[in-house]
């Protein structure tokens, strides 16, 4: 059996599949969930490696199968369930000797999940990543005596420097900061990866010059909470300062941001922004409602006016500067006229990117408690409504387009398309925004992490054509 190194990845470069010094053994690695977790994962691979485990993107080729869950919201919850229940079944059959469960899921759930799926070999909290090596070494030893292992949140968000990169070559995550200080009632990150903790700058950028060297192109910032970077650090946010020396790092051409948390965004850190050579006019701002009465309950610490004003000065200051957002429908107490407001914000803001997610019930967190419990049918009737009043914005937004010309970053080749190839703007970011089809010119052949310069020729939904109008560099 194949197996997906990265799911709901389009290309995954794999990491060495040559035997390593020691010939310790082959494993095979399922990562669900995040950005963020991928980097966890890409950490665990990196040790694995460097210990001489060879990883094999097949499972009757491995000795036992590394899988790093998601524990967000229930939906993240069964697929990794359902991945483990799967790679369980194969440990049955023979097929592989071991399963090692990681990530969130396993930080969530802890002994109630060995308890419930016992022949799950070790399972390994968020925070015991780096000690996988003597995880896989126990099971390759037949020992048994120790099956889990958990360590505390550290102050100091830990360092991600033994990447091996399951993203493709030309792009990569860089997760500045671990954990979450927001009590957002519906939300169990803080319990899963504990407080907010910042790298230090300089050691930041020392992975990021590291991720440059190694051909990325575009690197995507990612934390829970990245406006928030530095306080607990330096007694102040301090992205504007992150963010001025990742700008000077030759090498990289696109630096994206992704997670601001709607607070602390000043106007130097506009002004940085908007005066950078490397870093796109794209931010990733989750808001989650455009209700007043839905906003305190959900304890954002924001509202209505404050996230107009906020969205107004990220326009004015920023040149072309593209939005995505998310929001959730049928939070405890959602009223028709909740919804009427959030509606009316989504059509008023005009988003170039936009998600809906109905709301999950978290068992522990505040809003399990609320009363006025939405029926799961009227949630996501909502949220078909809010993507309805959405996809016109979007699609207008794209045609507007088509005449202009911009780079293209070129992620792989269409399978099945001889001359056809993907890629995105930078108005898209990987994985979660739209591609750019774009025909190869005979003149000058495209590869994977090439940038184009492309003429927009037509917009297909979310997804636009493109020619090139010069080489490739």
């Amino acid at each position: 059996m194949q197996l997906p190194i990265v799911t709901d990845s389009p290309a995954p470069a794999a990491a060495s599949t040559e035997t390593g010094p020691g010939g310790r053994g082959n494993y095979a690695v399922i990562s669900l969930g995040c950005p963020k977790n991928l980097v966890d994962t890409e950490q665990m691979l990196g040790r694995l490696d460097q210990d001489g485990y060879r990883m094999t993107g097949e499972t009757d080729d491995a000795d036992f199968v590394v899988i790093n869950t998601c524990g967000f919201i229930d939906s993240a919850r069964q697929e990794s369930l359902g991945a483990i229940d799967e790679m369980l079944q194969l440990k049955r059959e023979g097929k592989i000797r071991g399963v090692i469960v990681t990530g969130c899921l396993a930080e969530r759930q802890r002994e109630d999940l060995l308890s419930a799926r016992p022949e799950i070999d070790a399972l390994v909290g968020v925070f015991g990543r780096d000690e996988i090596v003597q995880v896989a070494d126990r099971l390759s030893g037949g020992l048994s005596e120790q099956r889990t292992l958990f360590r505390p949140a550290p102050v100091r968000a830990l360092p991600d420097t033994h990447r091996v990169a399951v993203t493709p070559q030309h792009f990569a995550y860089l997760k500045i900061s671990e954990g979450c200080d927001r009590l957002c009632t519906f939300c169990a990150i803080p319990k899963m990866r504990g407080k907010h903790a910042s790298k230090p700058i300089e050691k930041i950028v020392q992975e990021a010059r590291q991720l440059a060297k190694s051909g990325v192109r575009e690197m995507v910032v990612v934390a829970q909470d990245t406006t928030y970077y530095g306080m607990d650090l330096y007694g102040e946010p301090r992205l504007r300062e992150l963010l001025e020396q990742l700008d000077t790092i030759e090498g990289l051409e696109w630096i994206r941001l992704m997670y601001f948390y709607p607070m602390y965004i000043d106007d130097a850190l506009l002004d940085t922004i908007a005066n950078s050579q490397r870093i796109v006019p794209y931010i990733d701002i989750p808001l989650q409602h455009g209700s007043d009465i839905m906003l305190r309950r959900m304890a954002r610490r924001v509202n209505r006016d404050s996230m107009r004003e906020i969205l107004g000065r990220l326009r004015a200051k920023i040149d072309r500067l593209v939005l995505r957002t998310t929001f959730i429908t049928g939070f405890p107490g959602e009223t028709d006229e909740d919804f009427a407001q959030l509606a009316e914000f989504v059509e008023e803001q005009q988003f170039e990117h936009l998600g809906v997610f109905t709301y999950s019930i978290e068992e522990d967190t505040p809003a399990a408690k609320l009363p006025g419990r939405v029926p799961a049918a009227v949630a996501e009737q909502r949220r078909e409504q809010l993507m309805a009043i959405q996809q016109p914005i979007a699609f207008q937004w794209n045609e507007r387009r088509v005449g202009t010309c911009e780079d293209v970053l070129i992620d792989s080749v269409l399978p099945d398309q001889e001359g056809v190839w993907l890629g995105r703007t930078y108005s898209d970011a990987p994985d979660i925004d739209g591609l750019v089809y774009v025909t190869e010119d005979p003149q000058h052949p495209l590869s994977a992490g090439r940038m184009v310069p492309c003429e927009i020729v037509a917009s297909q939904g979310y997804d636009l054509v493109a020619v090139p109008v010069g080489p490739a560099r």
